[in-house]
């Protein structure tokens, strides 16, 4: 949370129970991180302000969708390189309220303290790399599924808050809505007049709000065998718990969690995304796209009237190429796991046509 501001952290600090005593030197430093650059942050919000005043409208973003590990992150990465659209760059992620004023010298130390890989897979992490909006959201507001990582005695509590708005009230949703456009509208002053490539899986479950921001924005859903999702997830959740954790998470029933979460997610964006303009939403499955993913992204483009096929092709396949060599995580499939994905997901393996995994 080292780049949350006092008032957010504050809320996290006192809200959410103590913190372990491996974990409070982190907690000490990420105070003094706070109240060190409350000035920082006081002069980029000034600054921000007036040039927010000038700024024209902010073009409606195109949000990549679907579950945590279905392929959303390469999606991202391989449409990033497109020069038609802005994305959120390492540093506005980390340090949402002051990111515009990192330059010169600390720019350059911190690039190179930027970690070599994610913790949850082998893509590569450079200053250029597209990354999340989420962790933004939870070092600026109360509401956001990382709060449950942070502080796992909450930790499904804050998920379904953060991810369905569950216990909510309007006021609190509004607040989030002003932060989450105050910081987009400071990453588009990058790149004025492009609209931005946004990926979060917590946006599958927002399409109504996020509509509601912007009438004409645009939806990409990736999918992925469920057999794969399943283990993926969550390790990917139980290696962002070692990592971010400042309590005990030894509790978490990470595999009944995960096994809930999915159909409640897919569930909501199949609904809602039926209401979409079908120029509004494309589907992709993750497989097609492994195969033949300039003739997938070609028809993502189609499908949703994207402008700058042409010049975003070439860049398309370079990155592609320079990637060829990526190793994935392997996976095992035991029986009994394999059965209860079966039982909780069958309903959305029928509908993708996945096939039973060898055990």
């Amino acid at each position: 949370m080292v780049g949350a501001d006092r008032d957010t952290l504050r809320w996290a600090l006192s809200s959410n129970g103590p913190t372990s005593r491996q974990r409070r030197a982190a907690v000490w430093a990420t105070r003094l991180a706070a109240t060190y650059r409350r000035p920082f942050m006081a002069l980029e919000r000034a600054r921000v302000r007036r040039r927010l005043a000038d700024a024209p409208p902010m073009p409606a973003p195109v949000f990549i969708v679907g579950h945590w590990r279905s392929g959303t992150t390469h999606l991202y990465n391989v449409l990033s390189r497109s020069p038609r659209f802005g994305w959120v760059p390492p540093f506005a992620a980390a340090l949402p309220w002051d990111f515009l004023g990192i330059t010169g010298p600390i720019k350059t130390i911190l690039e190179e303290h930027l970690p070599s890989d994610r913790l949850i897979d082998n893509v590569p992490v450079t200053p250029d790399s597209p990354q999340e909006d989420e962790l933004p959201l939870a070092l600026m507001t109360d509401i956001s599924y990382y709060h449950g990582l942070f502080f796992p005695s909450r930790f499904e509590e804050h998920f379904n808050r953060g991810i369905f708005f569950d216990g909510c009230g309007e006021g609190e949703i509004a607040r989030w809505r002003d932060a989450f456009d105050y910081f987009l509208r400071k990453v588009t002053l990058a790149r004025p007049g492009h609209p931005l490539l946004l990926k979060n899986p917590v946006h599958s479950a927002r399409i109504p709000l996020l509509r509601s921001m912007w009438p004409d924005a645009k939806f990409i859903h990736i999918h992925r065998n469920p057999f794969v999702v399943y283990p993926s997830t969550r390790r990917t959740f139980a290696t962002l718990l070692d990592s971010f954790a400042l309590q005990d998470h030894s509790h978490v029933d990470l595999d009944g969690f995960v096994l809930d979460l999915y159909p409640r997610l897919m569930g909501r964006l199949l609904a809602d995304s039926a209401t979409l303009p079908p120029s509004h939403y494309a589907e992709i499955r993750f497989e097609d796209f492994e195969r033949r993913p300039i003739e997938e992204l070609e028809r993502v483009y189609r499908v949703l009237g994207l402008p700058g096929w042409t010049e975003s092709e070439t860049r398309f396949k370079a990155y592609l190429d320079g990637i060829s060599g990526y190793a994935k995580n392997h996976h095992r499939y035991p029986p009994d796991e394999v059965a209860q994905v079966e039982r909780h997901w069958g309903g959305l393996i029928e509908r993708w046509g996945y096939a039973r995994p060898s055990v």
